[in-house]
């Protein structure tokens, strides 16, 4: 498979995982997931991960899920390769995934004492990836083996952080972020 190709895949089938993050920025707010809880003198996950922002990126990977498996085929013939169509199931593990990876993330942001929007350097752009691809494999494990070819995990290990440092700077410029990554 070519290098472009591998990237393109890549970003595609990752597109229900990356936009989860977001959406739940823009819809956030709302009852806390934790309830206020603390373990020891700490918060438990903060009142930055609520219900509303963690149902709407939910709900966002799987709209996007449905919308590019609408597109697969147009896209795929104007690309000259295929792209996945995602089964509900990999849609599912990828945006639920990046969702439980950035909770557990701010859970063990709270652990190691950070505050919330504090910078964790490795954890803060993989976190997502970390969950949603074991958990895309475990409930659609032949699409997962199919999509998922260590070539495109690796180029989805090197592509995400770049990716998510910039859309921050970019939702930082906009007013959207408190900080810029």
């Amino acid at each position: 498979m070519a290098l472009l190709e591998t990237v393109v895949i890549a970003f595609w089938a990752m597109l229900p995982a990356y936009v989860p993050n977001n959406a739940a920025v823009l819809a956030g707010g709302g009852r806390p997931i934790d309830g206020g809880r603390t373990w020891g003198d700490k918060r438990v996950l903060g009142d930055g991960k609520t219900w509303r922002g963690t149902a709407a990126g939910i709900a966002a990977g799987l709209a996007l899920a449905a919308i590019l498996t609408l597109l697969v085929d147009d896209v795929s013939a104007t690309l000259g390769f295929a792209v996945p169509a995602f089964e509900p199931l990999a849609a599912l593990g990828l945006a639920a995934g990046a969702m439980l990876g950035d909770v557990l993330a701010s859970f063990l942001k709270r652990r190691t004492g950070r505050q919330r929007g504090a910078m964790f350097p490795g954890v803060d752009q993989l976190d997502f990836v970390i969950v949603s691809l074991p958990l895309t494999a475990l409930l659609a494990t032949e699409w997962f083996l199919e999509w998922f070819t260590w070539d495109v995990i690796l180029v989805v290990v090197v592509l995400t952080p770049v990716l998510h440092v910039t859309t921050n700077v970019i939702a930082y410029k906009l007013g959207l972020k408190d900080e810029p990554w």
